[in-house]
């Protein structure tokens, strides 16, 4: 169970920590080619987009299965 635990508390940490290190760096977008060593290393809106969509499908799928 302490494994488990470890392994859930050390992948809540490193998504915590990227998120940090990435909202303190500048964007590529924002202040163009001059940016290319300051880029960030999860494009942020994309992971929500696909985050909202798993979201989505999940609960369908899950509706569905609910229904039988």
């Amino acid at each position: 169970m302490r494994t488990f635990f470890g392994m859930i508390l050390g992948a809540l940490l490193l998504i915590c920590s990227v998120y940090l290190y990435d909202s303190m760096r500048t964007s590529s977008a924002a202040n163009g080619e001059m940016a290319r060593d300051a880029r960030t290393i999860v494009n942020w809106d994309v992971a929500a987009h696909d985050w909202n969509l798993l979201k989505t499908r999940t609960r369908e799928q899950w509706g569905k299965i609910a229904s039988k």
